[in-house]
């Protein structure tokens, strides 16, 4: 039988829970403001896979910027729990759907798509 392939998404954690969101991982650091844990469906909170307290600051700070967020985004990637999570992720996602919940209002400039292309770099 041939390998799946791994399909993760980005969703914002206050959209309605779809049941084709399979695993449903929140990816802040924080937990969304106004949400209900009973309402979000989360599976799983990996927050050693989020942007650390001080790199979150700096990157919404007067300073930030986002292609030096990438970087050292990236930096904290590389650390061992950090990348123990981001195996975890892939293994998940090589039996189901993952879906990245985060309550940034623009994932794309966010650490969302960081992590997508972390997941996408290193998939075997």
């Amino acid at each position: 039988m041939a390998a799946r392939t791994p399909e993760i998404r980005v969703r914002r954690v206050y959209d309605t829970p779809s049941p084709d969101d399979g695993v449903r991982v929140l990816v802040d650091r924080l937990w969304p403001r106004g949400l209900a844990k009973t309402d979000a469906r989360i599976d799983e909170w990996p927050k050693a896979l989020t942007p650390s307290t001080e790199l979150r600051r700096w990157y919404h700070g007067p300073d930030g910027e986002y292609e030096e967020f990438r970087r050292r985004y990236e930096a904290e990637l590389a650390a061992p729990e950090a990348a123990a999570a981001l195996d975890r992720l892939r293994d998940l996602a090589s039996k189901d759907t993952v879906t990245l919940l985060t309550a940034t209002k623009d994932p794309a400039l966010s650490h969302t798509s960081v992590l997508l292309h972390e997941l996408d770099r290193t998939a075997t």
